[in-house]
């Protein structure tokens, strides 16, 4: 599911939580590298190339980490690039901790961005959700969802290739769903509704 949060809107304000939000610095990089386990390097490199971090903790401990460029993003589940808009954002690779999970850290998350970037003039977020996890918490920060996706990978012996559906959710906004089928593309192609087959491609980011 691709999602959509109109930063112009009185959303939501961050809740009283026992979850601390804050952008992450090169003080605080070397913890959420930890987070990251095996992807941890990606942190210094995604900094390098104007990508943000945001970090929730619980007391010492980060919680949960989420991702926040401007500029163009790789969606690997999807095989689809994606480009915000002028005063646009996009958020991905967010992730909660197990031990920190039903404690509320990725909607704090999540509010937090929304406030701070709204602060700096921004006017839209996008955000993309795998499977329904965390969909709850997406809506409640004030997301309205947009397009549907179905994709299933083939194998084959000299590589692989990508089939991906893409519908729009029911009674959504017709210049939103635009605005979404223009930011989201491949090959500088924007992308369109219907059933689609590419060559399957995978990009360590």
């Amino acid at each position: 599911m691709f999602w959509a949060a109109d930063l112009r809107a009185a959303g939501p304000p961050p809740a009283r939580s026992a979850v601390r939000v804050d952008e992450v610095t090169t003080v605080s990089a070397p913890a959420v590298a930890a987070a990251m386990g095996g992807e941890g390097d990606l942190v210094a490199q995604r900094m390098a190339r104007a990508c943000r971090c945001f970090g929730a903790w619980l007391g010492p401990e980060v919680a949960a980490y989420g991702w926040l460029s401007a500029g163009p993003e790789w969606i690997g589940e999807l095989g689809l690039e994606v480009r915000p808009g002028h005063r646009e954002a996009y958020v991905w690779n967010c992730v909660t901790l197990p031990a920190s999970r039903r404690k509320g850290a990725f909607q704090a998350l999540l509010l937090c961005i929304a406030a701070h970037v709204k602060r700096e003039g921004l006017v839209r977020l996008w955000i993309g959700s795998v499977n329904g996890v965390g969909e709850k918490a997406i809506a409640q920060a004030g997301f309205v969802p947009v397009l549907r996706f179905r994709t299933m990978s083939l194998q084959f012996r000299l590589g692989g290739l990508r089939w991906l559906q893409v519908r729009a959710v029911e009674d959504v906004e017709a210049g939103l769903m635009a605005a979404a089928l223009g930011v989201l593309g491949r090959g500088g192609r924007p992308l369109r509704l219907g059933a689609s087959l590419h060559l399957a491609e995978i990009r360590r980011h």
